[in-house]
């Protein structure tokens, strides 16, 4: 076994989290008054910054993202986080890992304290030995910066050793950054064009690949 560290993305690779984010972001534009023209594009909000998303998509100033970013977590505190589920096949794999001796730990852009609220809802926080994610203040957002700061606090060193797995070029973008190896889950929100372009390491169609890749390797 090569990697005997992992690090998980939350959204589109442990969780299917994509009703209450869609939801939360439907929620914030109508509230700012803000079309929304296809509902199906907002899946693209689904992974990256969510101060990005709102800057990219809809041009929006900082005060302006500011809001929009109160106005969706108004609504995902209160329904949007348990508009959600775990994928078939994450149970399974993470007690798989955890049987082999592998250390596990969330890094996601989503904001920490909604992270860990998420898992504690489904019983997950158990399999993992950190959970990291965004600062609220969005200082922390990038993941290659959450990336780095769950490397740091958790004193990983061993870099040879460590394998981030997500659904989106972010994920992969921001474990290369960071000198580590990158599996790319086509289940998630990102499609394989995607992960190929970012270049990912290996492709993973289910979660029972992702355990072939990491105690086959």
């Amino acid at each position: 076994m090569h990697y005997k560290t992992i690090l998980f993305d939350l959204d589109g690779t442990i969780t299917d989290s994509g009703e209450g984010i869609i939801n939360s972001v439907s929620y914030a534009l109508k509230k700012m008054n803000l079309p929304i023209t296809d509902k199906k594009k907002l899946y693209s909000f689904i992974g990256p910054p969510l101060n990005d998303s709102f800057r990219t998509f809809y041009q929006l100033d900082e005060g302006s993202v500011e809001q929009a970013v109160n106005y969706y977590r108004e609504n995902y505190q209160l329904k949007g986080m348990y508009e959600n589920h775990i994928y078939a096949g994450i149970v399974e794999l993470l007690t798989t890992l955890k049987n082999a001796g592998c250390h596990m730990y969330i890094a996601t852009s989503k904001p920490e304290v909604y992270a860990k609220q998420i898992l504690d809802h489904f019983d997950l926080s158990g399999y993992f030995t950190g959970i990291y994610g965004a600062s609220l203040d969005s200082k922390r957002s990038k993941k290659s910066d959450v990336i780095r700061y769950a490397l740091t606090s958790a004193n990983i060193v061993e870099l040879k050793e460590v394998v981030m797995i997500g659904d989106r070029s972010h994920d992969i973008l921001g474990a290369k950054e960071n000198h580590l190896a990158s599996i790319g889950v086509l289940y998630g929100f990102g499609d394989q064009a995607e992960l190929e372009t970012a270049d990912a390491d290996y492709l993973a169609k289910t979660p029972a690949e992702i355990a072939t890749i990491i105690l086959e390797e």
